[in-house]
C-alpha cells in the first residue's frame, strides 16, 4: 500500500470534458467543495449549478478530467482542472481521489497548456489548496476581504510563472 495507506485507485486518464460530462463534474464539485469547506456557504441549488456547468463551464473554459476504468469500459470522474486562458479557475478531486497524485496530474495539464503561468484563487481557509499549490510553486500575491466572490469568503490570490 502506498505511504499514506490508501488503497490504489487503479489507472488514471486525463482527457477533454464533453457536455456529457456536465453531470458527473457537477456531483464532484459538489462534494468536493462540501468535504474541504464545510464552512462555505451554498449560494445556489444543485440544478443552477448544474446549469452553470452545462452552459458556463464546459462552453467557456478548457476542462480536462481525470477518469478511472478507461481500461475496463466503466469510467468514473475523480477530478476535474478548468482553465480560461492563464486564469486556473477551478481544481477538485473527488474526496476519496485526494492524496494520491491526481491533482498534481491536473495541475502539470493546466501548467501544460498555459505554460508561461497561471493566476488562481483560493480561499483563506482551505489551508489543503493553498497549500497544495504553495508546494508547486505558486506564490501568494493579494489577499482579499471576500467581496469579490459570490460566497464572501476572504480570499488569496496566487500566481504561478516558469520563471519561478
Amino acid at each position: 500500500m502506498p505511504s499514506n495507506d490508501r488503497a490504489p485507485l487503479g489507472t488514471v486518464r486525463l482527457r477533454h470534458a464533453c457536455a456529457d460530462d456536465a453531470g458527473p463534474l457537477t456531483r464532484l464539485f459538489l462534494a468536493s467543495r462540501a468535504a474541504a469547506m464545510p464552512y462555505l456557504p451554498r449560494v445556489h441549488s444543485d440544478e443552477a449549478t448544474l446549469g452553470w456547468m452545462t452552459h458556463v463551464v464546459l462552453p467557456d473554459t478548457e476542462v480536462w478530467v481525470a477518469e478511472l476504468g478507461a481500461e475496463r469500459g466503466e469510467t468514473e470522474l475523480v477530478g476535474f482542472v478548468s482553465l480560461d486562458g492563464e486564469g486556473l479557475e477551478h481544481l477538485y478531486l473527488r474526496p476519496d481521489a485526494q492524496r494520491r497524485g491526481i491533482g498534481t496530474r491536473l495541475l502539470a495539464k493546466a501548467k501544460e497548456r498555459s505554460p508561461e503561468e497561471l493566476a488562481l484563487h483560493a480561499f483563506r481557509r482551505n489551508a489543503g489548496a493553498r497549500a497544495f499549490y504553495e508546494r508547486h510553486g505558486f506564490t501568494a500575491v493579494a489577499f482579499s476581504d471576500g467581496s469579490r466572490n459570490e460566497e464572501g469568503e476572504p480570499d488569496v490570490r496566487y500566481r504561478w510563472t516558469a520563471k519561478g
